[in-house]
């Protein structure tokens, strides 16, 4: 298990695609370390709560919501700011936000769930499924999953949205049925996640059944930082297995939960997506199937990040502690102060790091 932190074998690519993904694709915009952010802390869950929101104001955040589940509940959750601030709504944990790339977990149960089936191999060609991509040899689901399909495919590290996102072909290909179908069906409707959908701007919301008048009114507003200045911006209109995916931070602890609890796949296979990449000549790389995996002073950590126009999103479990954070916010500067794509370090977040030496690391237990 490598520990979080610069990897041996992970490309670093600086140039964003035109097409399909915008800032979804790790578009990192400065590759430096970032400088952590001096918070001053008091002990117990005000002061935690305190350091987050002073977090959230430093960040030009105007509205955020985290969730805290531990040992199968949601143990504590909060809103920061305001979701709509120009109606001055306040942001709750019922309060829906674009995931962005925390969109990719759900995708890889459902291509796991397919593998289990026996519908796809996970040494399948891509080609199989009608997707062409340019390599140095064979690209096979596997690469796709783990992000390794670049180059000579399983020779290194290079996240990427844009290929992660043909993965909806190998579902289609090999179910009949899309990836919101099967996702809606298999997952957001056996555990009643009423607050996750598809993106409502796009078609495959209507598979809900949810009003999408009243959803969108729930729903965080989009900003950006531009010249200094939060202005409102427009949400993405894309969902996919790379993006997409609507939801509110109570609803990502409760998917979360279900992982803990062993629902959806085979302990196995569950053991597979937690299990770190290993390239072609033995390198560990810091993605598994839909997961970064690291190590942080001997706490093993599950994580993932979210980066996008007008939104950026968080997940840090710690298996060993069945403890899990999520956080959910209405501009990309949760993730992007940060660069968490270039290195897979997830420790460069404040906002991470503020949870796991908190409860993970520290004698806090959680609230």
């Amino acid at each position: 298990m490598k520990n979080c932190g610069p990897f041996v074998g992970v490309v670093i690519r600086l140039y964003v695609p035109a097409v399909l993904l915008a800032c979804d694709v790790a578009c990192e915009f400065d590759p430096t370390e970032p400088t952590a952010i001096e918070i001053s802390r008091m002990q117990g869950l005000q002061g935690f709560e305190a350091a987050l929101d002073s977090l959230r104001v430093e960040l030009r955040i105007p509205g955020m919501s985290a969730s805290i589940a531990e040992d199968g509940q949601i143990v504590w959750s909060k809103g920061f700011g305001y979701a709509d601030a120009e109606d001055q709504r306040p942001a709750t944990p019922n309060t829906p936000f674009h995931l962005a790339s925390l969109t990719k977990p759900f995708a890889a149960t459902i291509v796991l769930q397919l593998v289990e089936e026996g519908l796809v191999g996970l040494d399948d060609p891509v080609s199989r499924y009608g997707v062409t991509l340019q390599a140095d040899g064979v690209i096979r689901v596997r690469h796709l999953l783990n992000h390794t399909s670049e180059g000579i495919p399983g020779s290194h590290y290079n996240y990427s949205g844009g290929r992660f996102g043909q993965l909806d072909h190998v579902i289609q290909g090999a179910a009949g049925r899309s990836f919101g179908e099967l996702l809606i069906d298999r997952i957001l409707r056996p555990l009643q996640l009423n607050r996750t959908a598809p993106n409502p701007r796009h078609a495959d919301f209507n598979l809900t059944g949810l009003d999408r008048g009243e959803f969108m009114a729930q729903m965080a507003a989009g900003y950006d930082l531009r010249d200094g200045r939060v202005v409102p911006a427009a949400h993405p209109t894309y969902f996919g297995t790379a993006a997409g995916l609507v939801a509110s931070t109570d609803d990502m602890a409760r998917f979360s939960i279900a992982i803990d609890e062993g629902r959806f796949l085979e302990p196995g296979t569950w053991d597979s997506v937690f299990t770190p990449a290993v390239s072609n000549d033995g390198v560990t790389l810091p993605y598994g199937f839909g997961w970064f995996i690291c190590e942080h002073e001997a706490a093993r950590l599950q994580w993932h990040y979210g980066l996008w126009n007008s939104n950026s999103s968080l997940i840090v479990r710690a298996p060993a502690k069945k403890l899990t954070f999520v956080v959910l916010a209405n501009t990309n500067m949760l993730s992007r102060r940060y660069g968490l794509g270039l290195d897979a370090n997830v420790m460069r977040s404040d906002v991470a790091r503020l949870f796991v030496e908190s409860f993970v690391l520290g004698n806090e237990p959680p609230p």
